[in-house]
């Protein structure tokens, strides 16, 4: 089973993103049926869409246009953490149309001024609160966000997490030292799984060279069987790279690993992290 754990749609006839204002290739409207062909050519079987705003009808659109998908089996959707009637709001998004295929909710920690957005005892409960509703947690965080998202996944055993984009790494040496130290914190704490997601579009020159050293240290510290999954970030990636330079690029990065490993990488670990089935 081939899985791509992270992807979005939006419809900006529906919903302005502000933040593609400043990209041509990104301010237009992009369908599942735009990215089918490259799911079909690269044989991939599932995906799972994530939102891209906090807004909760985006999550109902997504479950929705799921319902009828035969490519979108996860949903990873928004819904204010701090809103202490959060658990009926999922309990109703998931009586609604394609409520099944909610697999998790993703908060934009990037947006957040506080650094420790997460530590916050109301948003503590909203993710406990996600959590017996049996969905994941996507972190979405930066680097100067990376410390209280560690002290979070070590603080919650109860929840499961994963880690967008490999928190959002940069290249510069001291930066990537600490980077690997959250990483390796991580790894110590069974709840949290990494998503070889988003990093092509933080490389210039030869995008192997600069991500060989941060994609050795994930499949050393998570290993390549469990923890780790592949994610497109389409259309996000477009600028930088097509969705088939994006996961050639993900394969050139893990082609020492055996068949089981690569199989996990590209698919299994994401179908039992986020339920998707076969």
């Amino acid at each position: 089973m081939r899985v791509d754990a992270h992807h979005h749609v939006w419809d900006l006839a529906v919903r302005d993103l502000p933040w593609t204002h400043g990209s041509p290739v990104l301010h237009r409207t992009y369908t599942v049926d735009d990215l089918r062909p490259a799911l079909l050519r690269n044989a991939i079987d599932a995906t799972v869409v994530v939102q891209t705003c906090a807004v909760a009808e985006e999550t109902a659109e997504l479950l929705a246009l799921a319902a009828g998908d035969p490519h979108m089996r996860g949903v990873v959707g928004w819904a204010d953490l701090t809103d202490p009637a959060v658990a009926d709001r999922l309990a109703a998004l998931r009586e609604g149309p394609g409520g099944r295929a909610l697999v998790g909710l993703r908060h934009p920690v990037t947006d957040e001024a506080d650094p420790d957005w997460l530590a916050r005892s109301e948003v503590r409960r909203g993710l406990r609160a996600a959590a017996d509703a049996g969905l994941v947690h996507d972190l979405l965080v930066g680097a100067d966000q990376l410390p209280a998202a560690v002290r979070t996944v070590r603080e919650l055993p109860e929840v499961r997490f994963v880690l967008d984009h490999a928190g959002n790494p940069v290249t510069d040496p001291d930066a990537f030292a600490l980077w690997a130290g959250h990483m390796a914190a991580l790894a110590a704490c069974p709840n949290v799984a990494v998503k070889l997601s988003g990093l092509v579009t933080r490389t210039t020159g030869d995008p192997v060279r600069t991500l060989r050293p941060f994609t050795d240290v994930l499949l050393s510290a998570l290993g390549p069987r469990r923890r780790l999954m592949y994610g497109s970030d389409w259309p996000v990636c477009l600028p930088a790279a097509g969705y088939d330079e994006v996961l050639t690029l993900a394969e050139t990065l893990t082609a020492g690993l055996g068949t089981e490993e690569s199989e996990a990488v590209f698919g299994t670990t994401a179908a039992r992290w986020y339920g998707i089935g076969t």
